[in-house]
C-alpha cells in the first residue's frame, strides 16, 4: 500500500516531536536507570544495588526506604557520583551527576563529613556559598535553618544537634534544584526535628525536589510525596505512603478484654495473630469485618474497640521482610508479584 503524498514526512515529523518532548522530559527529573553496584566482601561479591530503576519528577519529595543493608547509601552515593555504578546510569536533569553537583544543582546532606574547622558557622555557609552561581543569601539560610542564634560560634564547639542545623544550611545554601538527604533527623530531638521538616516545607514548596533516605517511617508517612522500599538492592514497592499500606491488606482490632483465652481469639474467623497488651487484646486480621462479628459474638463484654489499617511500620516489615522461599518483600496472602510492584519506577 503506498503512502499519501507527505504521509512519510508526517510521520517523521510527529516522532521528531516525541523524542523533543521526551529529550525535554527528562531534562526536567531525575531518572535512575539499572543500577547496580557490588562490592568484595569476604566470600565473594556482595551485590549492593541490584538493577534499582526510579524516576523522580521535579517537586516531588519522595523518602527511601529500606532496612540497614538494602542499598539506599549506595544508592544515593551513585546519584551523587561519588560511587559509579558497575552497570545503568544516572541522569540528573539531563546532566551526569558530577556535572549536576558542579553547577550546584544538587545539594546533599550525608551521614558521614564533618564540618570544616575552626571556622564560625557564617564564616562556613559565606565560603560555601561563593562556590556557586546562584547561591542563596547567607542571611536568609541561617535564618531558615535556624543557625542565626549561633553563626558565630566555632564548628568544633557545636552541639550534635546545632551540627545537624548546620549541615543542612552547607546542603542549602547553593539554591539546588534536587537535595538529597541521608539520615537527616538522627541526631535531632522532637523538637529539632519538627523545626528541621518544616524547613523542608517551605524548601520544597518553592519548586525544590527532595530525595531522603530515614529509618523514622513516621516521618516518611508525613512528609514524603511517596515512599521507594528498597530491600536486598531491589526497589520493592514504590508509590504513595497509603497505598503502600494498602499493599500489605491487614488491619488490626483492639479491644479490652481482660482474661480472655488468647488460643479462643486466634481461633476467631479472619483472625491470624493475637497479641495481650495490659488488659486490652490486639487481633492481627486478613477479614476483620469476619472478625469484628465473630469477636463481638463470642466476647460482647468487649469494649474500647479499636479498628485500624496497618500502618506503614507493618508494611514496611512484610514488603522488606524475607518470605518463606527467599524471595524479599512478599507479605503474607499477597498475589504473586504483589510486594514488588513499583507504581512510579519505570
Amino acid at each position: 500500500m503506498s503512502l499519501a503524498p507527505g504521509a512519510g514526512g508526517a510521520g517523521a515529523g510527529a516522532g521528531g516531536a516525541d523524542a523533543g518532548a521526551g529529550m525535554e522530559r527528562q531534562a526536567r527529573e531525575i531518572r535512575l536507570h539499572g543500577l547496580v553496584k557490588s562490592f568484595n566482601g569476604p566470600h565473594g561479591p556482595i551485590e549492593a544495588v541490584a538493577g534499582v530503576e526510579l524516576e523522580i519528577a521535579v517537586g516531588e519529595t519522595v523518602a527511601l526506604l529500606g532496612p540497614n543493608g538494602a542499598g539506599k547509601s549506595t544508592t544515593i552515593d551513585m546519584l551523587l557520583g561519588l560511587l559509579e555504578p558497575d552497570a545503568g546510569g544516572v541522569s540528573v536533569f539531563g546532566r551526569s551527576p558530577s556535572d549536576a553537583v558542579a553547577a550546584g544543582a544538587v545539594g546533599a546532606m550525608l551521614q558521614t563529613g564533618s564540618l570544616i574547622r575552626d571556622l564560625t558557622v557564617r564564616e562556613l555557609i559565606s565560603m560555601m556559598a561563593a562556590l556557586y552561581p546562584e547561591p542563596l543569601a547567607v542571611d536568609e539560610v541561617l535564618e531558615l535553618t535556624g543557625t542565626s542564634e549561633f553563626a558565630a560560634q566555632r564548628t568544633q564547639k557545636l552541639s550534635g544537634g546545632q551540627t545537624q542545623r548546620v549541615r543542612a544550611a552547607v546542603a542549602l545554601v547553593s539554591n539546588p534544584e534536587l537535595l538529597v538527604l541521608d539520615e537527616p533527623t538522627v541526631a535531632l530531638d522532637v523538637e529539632g526535628r519538627n523545626a528541621f521538616w518544616r524547613v523542608m516545607r517551605e524548601f520544597a514548596a518553592r519548586g525544590k525536589t527532595i530525595l531522603f533516605a530515614t529509618h523514622y517511617l513516621e516521618e516518611a508517612d508525613a512528609y514524603a510525596d511517596r515512599a521507594v522500599l528498597i530491600a536486598h538492592g531491589r526497589i520493592v514497592a514504590d508509590g504513595p505512603t497509603n497505598e503502600i499500606k494498602a499493599m500489605v491488606g491487614s488491619r488490626t482490632i483492639r479491644a479490652t478484654l481482660p482474661g480472655a483465652d488468647l488460643d479462643a481469639l486466634a481461633a476467631l474467623p479472619g483472625v491470624g495473630g493475637v497479641e495481650r497488651r495490659g488488659e486490652a487484646v490486639v487481633l492481627t486480621c486478613s477479614d476483620s469485618d469476619d472478625a469484628i462479628r465473630a469477636l463481638l459474638a463470642a466476647y460482647p463484654h468487649a469494649r474500647d474497640i479499636e479498628i485500624n489499617a496497618a500502618g506503614l511500620e507493618q508494611a514496611f516489615l512484610a514488603l522488606t521482610g524475607d518470605d518463606a522461599d527467599g524471595s524479599p518483600g512478599a507479605p503474607a496472602g499477597a498475589a504473586p508479584g504483589a510486594a514488588s510492584t513499583a507504581g512510579r519506577s519505570a
